[in-house]
């Protein structure tokens, strides 16, 4: 079951009103998204997903589709704003923005980004749990209602060869991806996409917790496994991308009114 499949009669039942992008010009569309983008890393902050100079997001620019929003280089998570962010052309040269990039961040984001049409945004940070999760060379079972979210939604990319450097690497990832919202990267951490930066952001979230339940759950003893029919229906309820933009929105709020230059 992919991200298509989610949206049906189970999530009619939850009576949650459409969040949708602006659409009222190409200009105010690639406002929000930068600014959702950079109130993503603010809250990524707050969850102590940063790590240094790693991780990185990026959303499609509506304009030029081969074109993507970037976080700059070595600039934490906390102090993101949307003007910061870089304007990356499809050979990775900044054409927009006065701050250098990151290469892996170019590979990772411009593969997933061209073999998904669908995707406009995409996600990969480097988590306390989310790495320890990509140790264990392993899918997330379904033992949890949050965690069928990724229920035959998530890949194990279970190569790894380093710093994501190469050209072909990344397309190998993009390739595993298929068509699914979020991978494990074994040894590395995790990754998710969606059609939101919303969205995208909120599987990220979810799927770090869902990896430190399961940590959790298998070092207290042998957790319950649901079975297809349990967790096929949490997926379609908590796999809701309409859901995911609710549950991104309440902490979104709670950054834009204490942290407003987010939106600068």
């Amino acid at each position: 079951m992919t991200v298509a499949d989610v949206e049906g009669d189970d999530v009619q039942l939850l009576d949650l009103p459409a969040l949708n992008e602006s659409s009222e010009s190409v200009a105010a569309l690639r406002l929000h998204r930068k600014q959702q983008l950079a109130v993503a890393f603010r809250i990524f902050a707050r969850y102590g997903f940063d790590e240094g100079i790693a991780g990185h997001a990026t959303v499609r620019d509506p304009e030029f589709p081969d074109r993507f929003w970037v976080n700059p280089y070595g600039l934490h998570f906390s102090r993101m704003r949307a003007s910061d962010l870089l304007l990356l052309d499809e050979k990775g040269h900044v054409v927009e923005g006065g701050r250098r990039t990151n290469k892996a961040a170019f590979w990772i984001h411009s593969s997933i980004h061209r073999a998904r049409a669908d995707v406009v945004a995409v996600v990969h940070a480097h988590t306390i749990h989310g790495r320890a999760f990509a140790a264990m060379d392993k899918l997330l079972d379904p033992i949890v209602q949050e965690s069928c979210a990724f229920y035959g939604d998530h890949v194990l990319f279970d190569e790894y060869k380093g710093l994501v450097l190469e050209k072909e690497e990344a397309q190998r990832i993009a390739e595993k991806l298929s068509d699914r919202r979020a991978a494990i990267l074994r040894h590395h951490g995790l990754l998710t996409v969606g059609r939101t930066v919303e969205e995208a952001a909120w599987w990220f979230i979810a799927m770090d917790r869902a990896c430190q339940m399961q940590l959790l759950a298998d070092a207290a003893g042998s957790p319950r496994v649901m079975t297809a029919e349990e967790a096929s229906l949490a997926h379609r309820q908590f796999g809701s991308a309409n859901m995911a933009k609710h549950s991104f929105k309440v902490l979104s709020d709670l950054v834009v009114e204490q942290e407003p230059d987010v939106l600068d």
